[in-house]
């Protein structure tokens, strides 16, 4: 314990700046009111705090969209008037060095406080550089990769004047029907926490002072990604165990990463909606994960609230700011009610103080005190934004997400067809490769299937295209399926015209390449479908084309897993390209033609019907679960669950994808089959790459705790490798296990293990393993 004369001397050193100890870096500052050393940023924040009128804090917490502001017009506009008044804390969606420099200008000069603004954008899986969609990025199951892509995005956004991304969404989702399944990384809790810290770690890096990384924002907390009848904003019920084990751990992967900004999900949790529920944002973020940035809401979450039965605007209002959001996004409910709300004492001034006070230690941290104009350099955004080696990586990203699911008589790669025709509503259409969400892409420039493979190719090989159908029989669908400029070039001949070209052209080939699925807007925020399939003016051109007897290779295009049965059993081929950015038809012709042998795994299952909807690995058992015999024969037993009319697996699982080489997994060992307490207990398992071509293999490990105080899953994903191999090679693949790998919440919510027998599996995807048993005691 320091003595009076003791901490007055070491204040006195600290404020000098002569002291060069790690205490005195950290805590320059002895405040003799609190009792306590202040870091510099808590001593500048609070100073401006206590300069502000309440007006201006709340304007702090005000984050209305800018559109895109025209240069030259920002000055007059009415956005112009609120921020020269200090009612504005942020803009989002606006882009360019020149336009985010003309309205930060009116901030820092023209307002009473001169604090700068906060600038956002929709940066979900690249800026202008685009990235394959993420439920694609996910499939590399390689976070290496995947934080390259967002170090790529916070790169070029930052130097577009973007310090900030409404990014990464980990909304775990079981349910295909809804649409933002696109957005995440699929099913399985630890695959999406693998993905949320990679990305957290991409747009901010280790400094958020560097005007090249921007701040991230976890979204949306929470269990968004589980609504009733997979239709987006719905209604979401699940019991705290269900939340803690299965929905919570990548929002919380992503806040232990140092993400420093959390939106609020639209849905209602507990029957009270995310927005406006204290329990979640304030008990669950910040008291038990110590989470320390700012809540922003969702557009107009709080006006939204209304709706939900909560009240009028100034409740719905207070019940947000009571519950610890931050920042109103959009709806302008803390601009125009907390002031009232404060007067009648429904709202704590220390409440709107603590909110302002994390909305200025976020500017704070992206140094914008000290140089507000740090991400507005012109020669950066020359430069840096979708260059030649920001599209190189691009394209070599989207061949490591795409997905082998089917391939008779290795007729992949592609070798010696010299005619190959290459059909399909989707096979050249650059606006559709971005995907949903590519708000800064340069959609028109994105390359098409067709593009990629005749510039890869030149007048090498012989590639003849024909439409084939629409991408639907219902123009209104496809209208709808086309928004935001990514048009579909909807034909008007009859369908009878454009299956004939396309045969025609079929026929002349050797080999045909049909690109079908999705477009980019038929899944992403408000695009649920209750038939996910692929539309049936696209599976009608399928069946066409089969009776040519040209071999099939079916180019997929989905942000969503989809029901694909009959395209399964007709093609000869499957490659799943989700939607792959950029650089799309490049890469896709790398995967094609054996450039890049394809390893991506699928983070979602693909169901053999949507009757089987919500489908997941990692489910649990019923008491009266089908046998493994009935269960592999798809064969229905009277009184054990499973359906009359279905099987109960799914048509492609969790964890599944082929590569042009095959794989085998011997001698599966563990190095104790009796463990204790906090031993570590090594897996190992022989891969040998048995194929003839050099390949990599993603080695999955899987646990099973098999007696629990709660019931548990059938197995959980806890590992995965990505292993290089060249043909023939044979490598030991090695993980180590702990106790935490062990570790789930019980019904009082508290996390631990518990002694007991475990099941270890070992494969390249989730049912096909091999596994032993050991038991483990505390």
């Amino acid at each position: 314990m320091f003595s009076i004369k003791s901490k007055f001397l070491l204040a006195v050193v600290l404020i000098s700046g002569y002291a060069h100890s790690q205490e005195v870096v950290n805590k320059p500052y002895y405040n003799y009111q609190t009792k306590e050393y202040q870091s510099k940023k808590s001593v500048f924040v609070n100073s401006l705090l206590k300069k502000m009128t309440l007006d201006e804090k709340l304007g702090q917490l005000n984050l209305p969209g800018a559109g895109d502001i025209t240069t030259g017009q920002a000055q007059s506009s009415d956005i112009a008037k609120k921020i020269q008044e200090g009612k504005v804390g942020g803009l989002f969606n606006i882009k360019g060095v020149e336009k985010i420099r003309e309205v930060q200008k009116i901030a820092v000069e023209k307002s009473r406080l001169k604090i700068p603004l906060l600038f956002g954008m929709d940066v979900i899986h690249g800026y202008e550089t685009n990235f394959p969609i993420p439920l694609g990025l996910a499939s590399s199951f390689d976070t290496q990769l995947v934080q390259q892509s967002a170090r790529v995005a916070a790169n070029e956004a930052s130097a577009s004047g973007i310090n900030w991304t409404f990014s990464p969404m980990v909304d775990i989702s079981r349910d295909p029907r809804w649409g933002r399944v696109a957005e995440g990384a699929g099913e399985d809790p630890y695959l999406g926490s693998e993905m949320a810290k990679a990305m957290v770690f991409g747009y901010q890096g280790k400094d958020l002072s560097l005007n090249n990384t921007i701040m991230a924002c976890v979204k949306h907390f929470a269990l968004y990604g589980a609504p009733e009848a997979g239709r987006d904003y719905n209604t979401v019920d699940m019991s705290h165990v269900r939340m803690y084990n299965e929905y919570f751990p990548p929002y919380k992967a992503a806040v232990d990463a140092g993400v420093g900004s959390v939106m609020a999900s639209f849905n209602e949790v507990d029957g009270i909606p995310a927005t406006g529920n204290k329990w979640l944002m304030t008990d669950v973020l910040r008291n038990q994960w110590k989470f320390k940035g700012f809540v922003v809401t969702d557009y107009t979450g709080i006006n939204e609230m209304i709706d939900h039965g909560m009240g009028d605007l100034q409740q719905v209002s207070a019940l947000a700011m009571n519950a610890g959001v931050d920042m109103d996004m959009v709806g302008e409910g803390f601009l125009t009610t907390l002031k009232k709300s404060v007067q009648e004492g429904k709202v704590n001034i220390k409440q709107i103080d603590l909110a302002v006070k994390r909305i200025l230690e976020a500017k704070y941290d992206l140094g914008l005190f000290d140089d507000p104009y740090k991400y507005c350099d012109a020669n950066r955004a020359k430069n840096e934004v979708y260059s030649q080696a920001n599209r190189d990586i691009a394209r070599n990203i989207a061949a490591q997400s795409m997905v082998l699911m089917k391939n008779t008589n290795e007729i992949l790669p592609l070798k010696s067809q010299k005619n190959i025709a290459v059909i399909g509503p989707l096979a050249d259409n650059a606006e559709n490769m971005p995907g949903t969400w590519s708000v800064a892409a340069k959609h028109k420039e994105a390359i098409s299937l067709l593009a990629g493979l005749k510039k890869t190719f030149g007048n090498s090989v012989n590639f003849t295209y024909a439409k084939g159908s629409n991408i639907d029989y219902d123009a209104t669908f496809e209208q709808n399926a086309a928004m935001f400029g990514k048009n579909t070039y909807r034909d008007s001949r009859s369908k009878e015209e454009m299956l004939k070209e396309a045969v025609e052209v079929a026929n002349k080939s050797d080999v045909i390449l049909l690109a079908i699925g999705e477009t980019a807007e038929m899944s992403g925020e408000s695009s649920s479908r209750t038939n996910i399939s692929v539309p049936q003016a696209q599976k009608d051109l399928l069946k066409e084309l089969k009776k040519t007897g040209k071999p099939i290779v079916l180019v997929l295009f989905a942000g969503r897993a989809m029901e694909i049965n009959e395209e399964s059993e007709l093609a000869d081929a499957i490659l799943n390209v989700w939607f792959p950015g950029s650089e799309a038809g490049l890469a896709i012709s790398d995967v094609l033609f054996g450039k890049v042998n394809p390893s991506a795994k699928l983070p979602m299952t693909f169901p053999r019907s949507v009757g089987q909807v919500p489908i997941f690995y990692n489910h649990k058992n019923t008491g009266r679960p089908l046998s493994q015999a009935s269960t592999e024969k798809c064969q229905f037993d009277k009184f054990r669950s499973n359906y009359l009319d279905e099987c109960n697996t799914p048509l492609y699982p969790f964890g599944y994808g082929l590569s042009y080489t095959q794989f085998a997994y011997n001698n599966l060992n563990v190095s104790s089959k009796n463990l204790k307490g906090n031993q570590t207990l090594k897996v190992s398992v022989e891969l040998k790459n048995s194929g003839k071509f050099d390949g990599a293999e993603i080695v999955q490990l899987y646990i099973r705790d098999m007696v629990g105080s709660n019931t548990r899953p059938v197995k959980e994903l806890k590992g995965f490798q990505k292993v290089y191999l060249k043909a023939g090679e044979t490598k030991t693949v090695t993980f180590n296990v702990t106790p935490e790998d062990l570790k789930f919440y019980d019904n009082n919510l508290k996390y631990d293990w518990e002694s007991g027998e475990f099941e270890i599996f070992v494969g390249g995807d989730s049912q096909k393993t091999v596994s032993q048993k050991i038991t483990w005691n505390k």
